[in-house]
């Protein structure tokens, strides 16, 4: 595993399950010294439910972002043990895996980045409680046919966009109910091999959220980042951030803008990069990678047995 062709990825919503974490801190001081810090920065336990749940309770975005961001910690962590001095050429999260991202560049404090995003949880609720919306994945149909539809199912008051763009074939898009259906029903006819309505009750990465903007604008403006020590790749430009501004620029224009995920794998293919770890709760993120470019390394690491994998084929 070279560093210079080597890639961190960090998750998003959607790959989060109770339990996530609980093993890793069983068999990792430095798992729980990072559960620890988090209970006591939230002021509540994330730790018990990250592990014991209730699912409903987890699956609430104010719980669900920092649940994944202190899973990608404790894992970062940990590799940070076993491989002491390893860094790699470059971060990007999905979403709110930046935030990860940021953590892993050290542009973000773990608290700092911990707060931040319980309080972009917080008002992305709030907005989806204002303005109700949702969201839908698309399968088998390309960029442009998707921007089309869902130019053509928005309305005034009615609005549907792309929201993810993971890989050739699987999209996300976001949106007003009604419109979103309308978009959907066109997905449908226009030959989509599949239409997967999500079980969220906001339109992330879409005009839905932009109640939220102001506020969320304010706590990044705030929030103490630095220059990233690591090159990290934004979401909305799926291009190098080197510096405070452009950072904050684009986790602000995240929050209604789309993630360009397949943009993003594609440029760190282009720089040499042919190794993916996937650091945080499950593997969604390294499929998308075998969807995009199947001629690549690509590990997942959340668990105390994802460790020992890896750690076995480096000796």
């Amino acid at each position: 595993m070279k560093s210079s062709r080597t890639a961190f990825l960090f998750p998003g919503q959607g790959s989060q399950e109770v339990g996530m974490g609980q093993t890793l801190a069983q068999e990792y001081m430095a798992a729980r010294e990072v559960y620890g810090e988090a209970d006591d920065c939230l002021g509540f336990a994330i730790s018990r439910l990250s592990w014991e749940g209730p699912e409903e309770e987890l699956n609430d975005t104010v719980n669900t972002q920092p649940a994944l961001l202190v899973h990608s910690a404790a894992a970062l962590r940990v590799l940070q043990t076993k491989l002491f001095g390893f860094a790699p050429a470059f971060v990007a999260g999905h979403s709110m895996g930046e935030f990860s991202a940021l953590v892993a560049a050290e542009a973000l404090s773990f608290r700092d980045a911990l707060a931040l995003v319980r309080r972009r949880g917080e008002l992305m609720k709030a907005a989806g409680v204002s303005s109700p919306g949702g969201m839908a994945a698309i399968l088998g149909l390309d960029i442009p046919t998707l921007e089309e539809i869902c130019s053509q199912a928005s309305a005034r008051d009615q609005v549907a966009q792309v929201a993810n763009d993971n890989c050739p074939g699987q999209v996300v898009i976001s949106g007003e109910r009604t419109a979103l259906a309308r978009a959907m029903a066109a997905a449908e006819r226009a030959g989509a091999k599949k239409v997967v309505p999500l079980a969220v009750s906001i339109a992330a990465h879409s005009p839905l959220m932009t109640q939220a903007q102001e506020d969320f604008n304010q706590a990044v403006t705030k929030a103490p980042i630095a220059a990233p020590k690591i090159p990290l790749i934004g979401n909305v430009g799926a291009r190098p951030l080197t510096t405070p501004e452009e950072i904050r620029l684009d986790l602000q224009a995240q929050l209604t803008r789309r993630v360009r995920w397949t943009e993003t794998i594609q440029f760190l293919l282009a720089q040499g990069v042919d190794t993916f770890i996937e650091i945080g709760s499950g593997d969604v993120l390294t499929g998308l990678v075998k969807r995009i470019e199947r001629q690549t390394t690509r590990l997942s690491l959340g668990t105390p047995v994802d460790f020992a994998k890896i750690m076995g084929s480096e000796e």
